[in-house]
């Protein structure tokens, strides 16, 4: 048995966000990561880093990167003002979100950004995939001016030498099974070790592992006859467990759980997310482009918007 303040499940840009946090407050935190050490970081490991939070001016994103002055003054950084933040979520979502979560989201984000580079994130302008030379001057669009360095698997390692530096433990190949409670509160987490079983009394215990993408029987149930043969952009080891471990001691049900983030994928790749591949699997015709299914019928609206706010959906399609 191991003992500690905080245990957080999962080793994710979330899970490492809450563990550093409550390691700040001075107390002990443990991880526990159902990978080994090479596989670990979730979803976040491919995730290509680019990061959306309101901002109103290049000099907001100074905060969060260093960018030349000249380069300061001869770009078009675009915007996204909290206003503009609230109106693009709104659009996009038809109304179907959580207001307070979505204040939450879009108010703190830009104080959560220059968190995140204190603890060793690091940004760099997304002249890639989100700029283009406009009549001679460079211009950013779909606001998205900045990316995590090195990308989503930038971003974990960054945070997990943070995590290391500070004392945070983290246990490998370890998957958490079930909540401890007592009928009135949570004491810790039942889990396996390499098969073995191993418990781990904690304070608090914080659920950041993911969805249950990997889990073919829930897909199935939840999105739908099919949905069981889908490809696995990301890690292999969602598997819902966190939402299993919650529902068991009574939580809530909540949300939208035949939504789902997918994107336009390759047939032939890989069952699950393989970050050694040399090519991306991401197939993106668009918007400059009529697509079509086998059936060589259209099947979504190309030009409604930018990509960056409308893959996901084209992507379930």
């Amino acid at each position: 048995m191991h003992k500690f303040d905080v245990i957080v499940v999962g080793k994710g840009n979330a899970a490492l966000c809450a563990a550093l946090s409550a390691r700040d407050l001075g107390v002990s935190v443990a991880m526990l990561e159902a990978a080994s050490a090479d596989e670990s970081g979730g979803n976040s490991r491919f995730a290509g880093g680019v990061m959306r939070f309101a901002y109103s001016s290049v000099e907001d994103l100074k905060k969060l990167t260093d960018i030349p002055d000249d380069e300061a003054t001869n770009t078009d950084w675009d915007s996204n003002t909290i206003e503009e933040f609230y109106d693009d979520l709104y659009r996009v979502t038809s109304y179907r979100t959580d207001p307070d979560l979505s204040e939450a989201l879009i108010t703190k984000s830009l104080e959560s950004m220059v968190w995140l580079r204190g603890q060793g994130a690091r940004f760099v302008p997304n002249y890639a995939a989100q700029s283009a030379i406009v009549n001679g001057r460079r211009k950013f669009f779909g606001r998205f001016p900045l990316t995590v360095s090195g990308g989503g698997a930038g971003l974990v390692q960054d945070l997990t030498d943070t995590a290391m530096k500070k004392g945070i433990e983290i246990f490998y190949e370890t998957r958490a099974v079930s909540l401890i409670y007592d009928g009135e509160r949570v004491l810790g987490v039942k889990a396996k070790q390499q098969g073995k079983p191993v418990e781990f009394h904690a304070r608090a215990v914080v659920l950041a592992c993911g969805g249950f993408e990997a889990n073919p029987e829930w897909r199935t149930r939840y999105l739908g006859p099919g949905w069981e043969l889908a490809k696995v952009r990301g890690t292999r080891f969602n598997m819902g467990e966190g939402l299993k471990m919650a529902l068991d001691i009574g939580a809530c049900p909540y949300g939208n759980w035949s939504g789902r983030h997918a994107v336009s994928w390759e047939r032939h790749a890989p069952e699950f997310g393989d970050l050694s591949l040399p090519h991306s699997s991401y197939r993106h015709s668009f918007p400059l482009s009529l697509m079509i299914n086998a059936e060589g019928k259209r099947f979504v609206d190309e030009g409604i918007e930018f990509y960056n706010y409308t893959y996901a959906k084209y992507g379930a399609e």
